[in-house]
């Protein structure tokens, strides 16, 4: 029986295999059929027929054919062919020979891709030519009816074109060989080659366009604005001249005839329509001119400024050269019983040799304003600097004024803080003093004797003559630290010391029960004694601490009450 079923089994499954490729292929083969019947009932002809309501001549008669021979082609040729194929490929399907039928069905599929490739070249190339048809009908006249009124403009206005009147009358004379050129070529049914000559038209027109509108804007600029604004502009150097201003320096004349030279240039850049050339150069002359107007004007600010500052400024250095000297004295007399540092005992003496300087270029300068042979602006400059470094002088002098005035200011302030800090001092001794404790520790003596040396090196420095402010601050300044750091020592020690007289109170109740503790505040005890306090402020707290956990924060909250009560 084994024998039997297995080779049955192979047969059923040789039987499903063959059964499942043979359903496959048949499937294949009816869509190669669909995709060859859709190419073949496609309209094309139809199509292609839309064509004769153009001029059947030239290259239209010519594409006409070609499109009919491939269309023919495809249905008479290709499509014979994919017949035949579909028949081989059933064929071999029904052999179960799937292999072979696979080739076949790739063969159909690359001709089946063939002609819809034909099929959308022909309805590409079909769609250009009517469309381009359809363009050039409605182009052209838009371009005719550009060309009538362009041409009637420049009939009108010939005066405002000038020199390029010639070469736009040449730009439009193409047109007129152009359109003639086009008419020629639809009724040949050349209509692609018309379509080129509509798209070339469409762009020389907007350029044409172009020159019309600028034209007469660059000519009106060349030949009226701009020579206009030249003779503004020597008219206007001339008055200032005449005025005593001195221009040479701008060089303007010698500028305005380079210019107008340059406008007989540009205007036969004009008359070639070179408007890329002209039009950007108009804008920089004009801005060539302006910059000419701002420079006159710069001249004439300059004059009022110098006719209101030039005698002024005299008055002005006259009047630093006393406030130096007068500065310098005081600062000879404050020597006597200050000290300067040596860059401000040295301001006034440098002062006055700069103001020799500034004395002598203003002469120079008062020299040039009465010969007229110099560039206002100029002069403007140099009083201005002048101007500012006398500033600059006076502000120096007002400044070490200022410094000298605040020096006894600073010395009374100085005495005051001394005795300030005298009397801290004396309090810090006295609360240690009235303070109920066994005893000073070594190191706040040391410290209360290093602070009242600080005091006696501060009065030494108060008593120098000259009096140096420099160093008065900085002893004073660690004087005044040393105390405040042993006020706030001699504080804490004081509350410490209250601290363990609480803490060692408050531990009595239970040394009578508590051995332990007994012997603990006893060594606190004998610590406090001899006055070491910090010692014996571990000692007592850590033992009430053990005893009683949380004892030790409410005693020390009840000691800085007090504290701060007193």
């Amino acid at each position: 029986m084994e024998y039997i079923i297995i080779p049955i089994i192979l047969l059923l499954i040789l039987v499903i295999v063959g059964f499942t490729m043979r359903r496959k292929h048949t499937a294949i083969i009816e869509q190669l059929e669909n995709e060859k019947l859709q190419i073949q009932n496609n309209p094309i002809n139809e199509e292609i027929s839309k064509v004769k309501s153009l001029n059947m001549n030239g290259e239209t008669e010519e594409m006409f054919e070609r499109w009919r021979n491939s269309w023919d082609e495809v249905i008479d040729v290709h499509m014979t062919k994919i017949d035949s194929l579909l028949f081989d490929a059933e064929d071999q399907v029904n052999r179960l020979r799937f292999k072979k039928a696979t080739l076949i069905e790739r063969e159909i599929e690359d001709y089946i891709v063939k002609c819809e490739q034909d099929k959308n070249k022909i309805l590409d190339e079909l769609n250009e030519l009517i469309g381009s048809e359809e363009k050039n009908r409605i182009e052209i006249e838009q371009l005719k009816e550009y060309y009538r009124s362009a041409r009637k403009t420049l009939l009108a206005h010939q005066h405002s074109f000038g020199v390029a009147l010639p070469a736009l009358e040449q730009r439009l004379e193409v047109f007129v060989q152009k359109f003639e050129e086009f008419d020629s070529l639809t009724k040949e049914g050349n209509y692609l080659q018309a379509r080129e000559i509509v798209i070339n038209l469409n762009n020389e027109s907007q350029e044409t366009f172009n020159f019309i509108n600028d034209v007469p804007t660059l000519l009106t600029e060349l030949q009226v604005k701009l020579p206009g604004a030249i003779q503004e502009l020597r008219s206007g150097q001339r008055e200032m001249e005449e005025q005593s201003y001195y221009l040479r320096h701008l060089e303007l004349t010698e500028a305005l005839d380079k210019l107008e030279e340059e406008f007989g240039t540009l205007k036969g850049e004009l008359a070639q329509l070179n408007i890329a050339v002209v039009k950007p150069r108009v804008v920089e002359i004009n801005e060539e001119i302006d910059n000419f107007y701002d420079l006159l004007e710069k001249e004439v600010i300059a004059k009022n400024y110098v006719d209101q500052n030039c005698e002024r400024l005299f008055s002005s250095i006259a009047n630093v050269i006393s406030s130096t000297r007068i500065v310098s004295d005081e600062a000879s007399f404050v020597q006597q019983s200050y000290h300067l540092n040596e860059k401000d005992a040295e301001i006034p003496k440098v002062a006055l040799k700069r103001l020799e300087v500034l004395q002598r270029r203003y002469e120079l300068l008062s020299m040039r304003v009465a010969d007229e042979k110099s560039a206002y602006s100029s002069l403007q400059e140099e009083l201005t600097e002048i101007s500012e470094e006398l500033e600059r002088i006076h502000e120096e002098q007002e400044r070490l004024s200022n410094t000298m005035k605040n020096l006894r200011i600073d010395e009374n302030k100085a005495r005051a803080k001394v005795e300030e800090l005298k009397k801290m001092l004396q309090e810090t001794d006295r609360i240690l003093n009235k303070a109920n404790m066994p005893g000073i520790p070594k190191e706040m003596d040391a410290r209360l004797d290093e602070a009242a040396e600080h005091i006696y090196v501060v009065i030494q420095s108060l008593q120098e003559v000259p009096l140096n402010m420099g160093v008065v601050h900085s002893n004073l300044a660690a004087t005044e630290l040393c105390i405040e750091e042993v006020h706030i020592k001699a504080r804490e020690m004081i509350e410490n010391v209250m601290l363990i007289e609480r803490i060692i109170q408050y531990g009595n109740r239970h040394r009578a029960t508590n051995p332990k503790l007994n012997a603990r505040l006893k060594e606190a005890e004998e610590a406090f004694l001899q006055c070491r306090y910090t010692k014996a402020l571990e000692d007592a707290g850590t033992a009430v601490e053990d005893m009683e956990p949380g004892a030790l924060k409410r005693i020390q909250a009840l000691v800085a009450e007090e504290m701060f009560s007193r």
